[in-house]
């Protein structure tokens, strides 16, 4: 049975989410269907391909299978499938490495002991199976269930058919065994040029499954590998490597996305063909499909991720609007509220579109509990009190966090000017505005009382300029502060000890919520305030916070201190997220 929490080292308890993986996983347990002496009940992995970076959609994956595996006291393992060496690069395995680990999950289990784990490692290579890949690809051969096929490219696909016309069989697949194996060997062995000859599994030209239609299994590949060097010349098909990686590492639930529900009778067959060879005993692993995440107002592909990159639109693959988990990791989201998100979005069967504001609601449930306050004024105005003393300055104190008065204050002074908002100000007001305008009273928060007096204009008519006199018994915190009833509150820095500050203010990448469905041009579809660069000023105590530090900019939302451009003496802030959802409407 399943536990009723789930926990590990670097979690908070969460309570568990049933959904159909978790009863499959229940039934097995219950039949003792994986007891296999020395290995654990359940054994997950997730297998990316090393060809660019990780998005939100693998966050569902990451999570789902190392979460399962350590829900049931088993272990996920991390697998590059890594058998297209023209694709990938060691750049893209450490950025999924560290990925990984920073989303809270990790392959090595128990304690480390020098450089070994007490209970394993389990970071793995499709490229350090190729021998046995290999072996597996000769059986095959001699047992009549594969054959070199020599066709052109063009060829095979004519004779591959299509959903309404069988295939036809290649006129090279009753090749003499000895034959193929020659071939194959020779192909091995680097004498034939890439496309020359393809090897294919024998199963059923005429299936309805155009997975089964003697697939490829191996081709003629002469390229670098960034594990294998130059050792090899003939590479794997994803179909062929992927559930014989499984079976090696004695896989119990192979869980993938539906697109790959087709070609599960082809993933059984070849683990079948290969147990019967004796490279496997039973039992062997199953593959289970789920709905990959639909995200709102987001593309995952990878060629169009790229094609952001490359021309331009943003900055890199870790630009704060992109999908990547470098990006969304810049942009200020945290390892728990991707892991929020993912219990609350679930997993099922079905396709569907989850909206980007889950996201971010759960980005601000795990933020509002722990991120600390600051005041940040963004689009400032000068406020000049008119009656403060000149040169004075007054001491003002604020919580920390609201809720956690054990973190203590932060200090900051009150002085005869000040930034305000631009919109705290208004000459002529609209119904409902309490904020300052002449004649109007406003607190001014953790400060005074003033009234608002007037204001300066440029000689275009715009306001340069508010003036106020102040009540200076009307301090927070004292006991005169009770004596004045007043409907607005605004927040505030001093022009004399603020910080000026670059801030980002970031937004959805796309206006379109499905920018990559129904034959949209996804380029058409950007947002042209995805993002705006500010000047702003903050309070003094933001001159010694650490980058990627998270915090509340009260009343504007969630902000993290950039975790590149941040230096100290100088935080560049990202805007994470608004306090509400700005795009409900």
């Amino acid at each position: 049975m399943s536990n009723d929490k789930k926990t590990d080292n670097k979690n908070t308890e969460a309570p568990v989410i049933s959904n159909f993986l978790r009863g499959i996983i229940d039934r097995d347990l219950a039949e003792g269907k994986y007891t296999r002496d020395g290995l654990p009940n359940v054994i997950t992995r997730f297998p990316p391909e090393p060809n660019g970076y990780l998005h939100i959609g693998h966050a569902k994956s990451i999570c789902l299978n190392f979460g399962l595996a350590r829900d049931y006291q088993g272990r996920c393992h991390l697998r590059f499938d890594d058998t297209n060496p023209e694709k990938e690069d060691q750049e893209y395995v450490d950025t999924i490495m560290d990925s990984v680990k920073w989303l809270g999950f990790d392959w090595n289990y128990g304690e480390k002991n020098g450089d070994a784990y007490t209970g394993g490692s389990h970071l793995y290579y499709a490229s350090n199976y190729f021998d046995t890949f290999y072996a597996i690809a000769e059986y095959l051969i001699e047992a009549g269930h594969a054959y070199v096929d020599s066709q052109s490219a063009e060829d095979m696909a004519a004779n591959r058919g299509d959903f309404s016309k069988p295939g036809v069989n290649s006129p090279f697949r009753d090749r003499p065994t000895a034959e193929s194996l020659d071939l194959f060997r020779r192909m091995k062995a680097g004498e034939f040029a890439d496309g020359a000859h393809i090897l294919r599994a024998k199963i059923d030209m005429a299936s309805p499954n155009m997975n089964m239609r003697d697939p490829a299994i191996y081709r003629i590949r002469h390229a670098h590998h960034h594990n294998t060097g130059d050792k090899w010349c003939i590479y794997p098909m994803y179909d062929y490597a992927h559930p014989l990686e499984d079976a090696i590492e004695n896989i119990t639930h192979s869980i993938c996305t539906l697109e790959f529900q087709d070609h599960r009778p082809f993933y059984d067959w070849i683990i079948a063909r290969a147990a019967e060879g004796g490279f496997f005993k039973q039992p062997v692993p199953q593959q289970y499909e789920f709905a990959r995440l639909n995200l709102t107002y987001v593309v995952t592909s990878k060629r169009k991720l790229r094609q952001l990159v490359e021309q331009n639109i943003v900055s890199g693959w870790d630009d704060p609007r992109m999908p990547t988990i470098v990006g969304i990791r810049r942009r200020g989201y945290t390892p728990e509220a991707i892991q929020l998100f993912c219990d609350r979005i679930g997993v099922s069967k079905s396709d569907g579109w989850i909206d980007y504001s889950t996201l971010e609601g759960a980005l601000r449930d795990d933020l509002d509990p722990k991120a600390p306050r600051a005041t940040a004024v963004l689009r400032p105005l000068k406020l000049i009190i008119d009656n403060f003393p000149e040169g004075e300055k007054v001491g003002c104190t604020a919580p920390i966090h609201p809720h956690h008065p054990e973190l203590g204050n932060r200090e900051f002074t009150i002085s005869k000017e000040l930034w305000i908002e631009q919109e705290d100000f208004m000459e002529e007001p609209t119904k409902g505005y309490f904020r300052l305008f002449p004649g109007n009273k406003v607190r001014l928060r953790y400060g005074y009382v003033v009234e608002c007096t007037g204001c300066d204009k440029d000689e275009n008519g715009n306001v340069i300029g508010v003036h106020c006199n102040y009540f200076p018994d009307s301090k927070s915190g004292t006991e005169g502060s009770a004596n004045y009833k007043v409907k607005g509150n605004i927040h505030w820095v001093s022009v004399s000890d603020s910080l000026e500050v670059e801030v980002r203010l970031y937004d959805r990448l796309f206006t379109d919520a499905n920018p990559d469905a129904g034959g949209k041009d996804f380029m058409a579809l950007l947002n042209p305030s995805s993002l705006e660069t500010i000047r702003a000023y903050v309070e003094p105590g933001m001159v010694n916070v650490e980058p990627d530090t998270r915090l509340q900019f009260e009343r504007h939302g969630y902000f993290v201190a950039d975790r590149v451009d941040s230096v100290k003496g100088k935080p560049v802030f990202n805007r994470v997220t608004t306090l509400k959802d700005s795009w409900g409407k």
